[in-house]
């Protein structure tokens, strides 16, 4: 999987290509794929089958068959790669998610150079919602991945906590608010609201929600949306 922005080119999630691709077929006869390289890229078809055989059936739903058959691999070498589905799975979700929160960090420093705080929380959350309604396979792990239990809800946890670095260079909170519960609380709201956009179906549309995403975050540290680059028409303008 792509692990870095090249060339303004966003990360290829899990799920956002077919493991059948012609170009990630595996040569054979003498001068055949180095067997690391075969390993590889096995490993990254099967994340991609992961992600789409669990966005269209369901984590519950999605079989092992089905997993292998997206990907064009056999049962051994998943077993190869994977201990079963929750292994599988939690690795799709985390490497994703690695890269999800790469490209994150990568456009929020760009919108720091200047040193404006507003600026790069929107460029952080534009970023995480174009990648997720580009890849609606993968936007829709962040949904079923909690289904897997203990495990899953622990990667979620694990995830919101990795948010808590967009907001270090945030104003303090309002006197008596614990700067901590505050963030952790405005991540938890734009988590549901992707959550609940989401498990709808919509992923497409989540680029929407950015105007939204900014009041919550934003308006308890006393910042406008408009502060964060948005231009809005004056009251009575056209």
């Amino acid at each position: 999987m792509e692990t870095a922005q090249e060339g303004g080119r966003r990360p290829l999630l899990p799920g956002a290509r077919t493991g059948r691709e012609p170009e990630r077929s595996i040569r054979r006869g003498p001068r055949r794929t180095p067997a690391e390289l075969v390993a590889a890229t096995q490993r990254d078809r099967l994340l991609d089958g992961i992600a789409r055989t669990v966005a269209e059936k369901g984590y519950a739903g999605a079989r092992i068959s089905d997993i292998c058959r997206a990907a064009g691999v056999t049962r051994p070498v998943f077993y190869e790669q994977f201990a079963g589905k929750d292994d599988a799975v939690l690795a799709a979700y985390r490497s994703g998610v690695r890269l999800v929160v790469q490209a994150m960090e990568q456009a929020y420093r760009d919108a720091r150079h200047g040193g404006h705080w507003p600026a790069a929380v929107r460029a952080a959350l534009a970023e995480l919602l174009a990648i997720l309604a580009g890849t609606p396979a993968f936007a829709a792990m962040l949904v079923e991945v909690e289904v897997i239990g203990g495990a899953g809800r622990a990667e979620r946890e694990e995830l919101l906590r990795s948010f808590r670095r967009f907001f270090d260079g945030a104003p303090s909170a309002p006197p008596g608010v614990v700067d901590v519960e505050l963030v952790d609380a405005l991540i938890g709201a734009v988590h549901l609201a992707l959550y609940r956009r989401i498990s709808q179906g919509a992923a497409e549309g989540l680029p929407d929600l950015l105007p939204t995403l900014l009041c919550v975050v934003l308006a308890p540290f006393g910042v406008r949306e408009a502060a964060a680059g948005e231009r809005r028409p004056a009251v009575g303008g056209p």
